[in-house]
C-alpha cells in the first residue's frame, strides 16, 4: 500500500504547484454544504496517481531484481501491469479520501480537522476496492493493512507536521 501512503502525501506535496488546481466539485455545494471542499483539487488526484504509478514502478523493479523483494510482496509483479497497478492504487486512495471528506463536510467536520478513524481509513479502503479488480488480498494480509496502515498514516503526519508541510499533526 506505499503506493496509496504516497498518493495520499501528494497533495500536501504538491500544494504550491498551480498546475491544475481547480477543486474537484468546482466550489458546488449540496445543501449549503461543499461537497468536498475546495481543497480535493484535480492537481491533488493527478499528482497522487502519479506518484503512485512511480512508486508501483519502483517496487516492480525492486521485485524483478532482488529476492527478498520478492519474498515480501504481497503478489507478483510478473502478473500485473504496473501503469494499471499503479492508477488503482492511486486512484483508489483518493477516492476513498474524497468519499470522507464528502461526508465530513455533511457532519459538518472542518478541512484538516481529525476524524478517527476514517483519516487513517479511506484511502486504504479506496485503494483495496479499486485494485481488488485485479488483486484480491487474503484476510490476513487485510488485517494486517488495516492495523499498519492507520499507524504509518498517524506517524506520517507527525512527521509532516514537525517538518512544517502540516498544519496539524492528525
Amino acid at each position: 500500500m506505499l503506493p496509496g501512503i504516497f498518493a495520499n502525501m501528494a497533495p500536501v506535496l504538491f500544494r504550491n504547484v498551480e498546475f491544475l488546481d481547480y477543486p474537484i466539485d468546482f466550489n458546488k455545494k449540496w445543501k449549503g454544504k461543499p461537497l468536498f471542499g475546495s481543497h480535493k483539487t484535480y492537481r491533488g488526484f493527478f499528482f497522487g496517481i502519479l506518484l503512485s504509478v512511480i512508486v508501483v514502478y519502483v517496487q516492480s523493479m525492486l521485485f524483478h531484481s532482488y529476492v527478498i523483494f520478492r519474498e515480501l510482496s504481497f503478489f507478483s509483479y510478473l502478473d500485473i501491469n504496473f501503469l494499471l497497478l499503479g492508477f488503482l492504487i492511486g486512484f483508489g486512495a483518493l477516492f476513498g479520501d474524497l468519499v470522507k471528506s464528502f461526508f465530513k463536510r455533511r457532519f459538518g467536520v472542518k478541512p484538516g480537522d481529525s476524524w478517527f478513524p476514517w483519516d487513517q481509513l479511506d484511502s486504504l479502503l479506496g485503494a483495496l476496492l479499486f485494485i481488488s479488480f485485479v488483486y484480491v488480498p487474503s484476510w490476513q494480509v487485510i488485517v494486517f493493512l488495516l492495523i499498519a496502515v492507520p499507524v504509518l498514516h498517524i506517524l506520517i503526519n507527525h512527521i509532516g507536521y514537525y517538518l512544517h508541510m502540516r498544519e496539524t499533526r492528525w
